[in-house]
């Protein structure tokens, strides 16, 4: 009998077993785990073997649609595990594939983050995550278009314009997936109607057409505090990391060139 790192006992391997068997006994003596095999809750309890999968950039998550299969990078930085856009891709050699829609089942919606990876001058500058305001229709889309789970996703998107440059109230504009000119950005959802909140202060995210722009999936980041007593409305969001990034982009030289290099979520452990 042979023992397994986790101190289970496998049975010895004889030249009579089959390819499929001896392959099974091998992953049981290695902690490997089986090619199809892998759950989300296995994904959620993050033990070494599958810590190691996605270390490895072999765990994806797809989706398949009629124009075929996209898939979905997972990854694990500074202990938190990440879901990126679904992309029309290959999916790694010896890959583990979860679908994207259970992978997506794992957020917890009383707090759902989100991420957007900001570049410009041919390199990524910074990650900014935003925590969103559960059970919005605003927030439900900003999750569908950082995870493209529609076919439409924020990914190459770039920033569209900047309001009150260095004065307070100064905020961004993003969020056009279609014609990346400020004139698209279709809603996703029928009725973006909800119980929204107001904020005056730095890092809220909020609809455009709050503020008299198109009812579409644009969005704004405010970078510095109103200081008139106002508030913004629609806000469905916050900046808990990387606001620091969104002022750097609106010191660019040109706001036009800051691109959504990548986005995702954020899952849970």
């Amino acid at each position: 009998m042979m023992t397994t790192e986790t101190g289970a006992t496998a049975d010895p391997i004889h030249l009579g077993d089959s390819a499929s068997s001896i392959m099974n006994k091998v992953q049981e003596i290695t902690g490997e785990i089986p090619q199809k095999q892998l759950t989300v809750e296995d994904l959620r309890r993050m033990r070494e073997p599958v810590k190691r999968l996605v270390q490895a950039g072999r765990v994806v998550a797809v989706q398949e649609d009629q124009d075929g299969r996209r898939s979905a990078r997972i990854t694990l930085q500074d202990g938190q595990l990440y879901l990126y856009s679904l992309l029309r891709q290959p999916t790694p050699a010896h890959a583990h594939t979860l679908q994207e829609s259970e992978v997506v089942g794992m957020l917890e919606p009383s707090c759902t983050l989100a991420f957007l990876d900001l570049g410009w001058a041919g390199s990524t500058r910074g990650r900014v995550t935003i925590r969103l305001i559960p059970d919005t229709p605003l927030a439900r889309q900003f999750v569908l278009l950082c995870t493209g789970q529609r076919g439409h996703t924020y990914r190459n998107t770039k920033l569209l314009q900047m309001w009150n440059k260095g004065r307070q109230g100064e905020r961004v504009v993003g969020g056009d997936y279609e014609t990346n000119d400020g004139k698209g950005g279709a809603p996703l959802l029928p009725d973006l109607q909800g119980q929204y909140r107001e904020s005056g202060q730095a890092g809220a995210v909020l609809s455009w057409w709050g503020l008299g722009g198109p009812r579409s999936a644009q969005f704004v980041i405010a970078t510095r505090d109103r200081q008139d007593g106002r508030q913004w409305p629609d806000v469905f969001g916050d900046v808990v990391s990387g606001l620091d990034v969104v002022r750097a982009a609106v010191n660019h030289s040109d706001i036009t060139e800051v691109t959504v290099v990548d986005c995702g979520v954020v899952l849970p452990l």
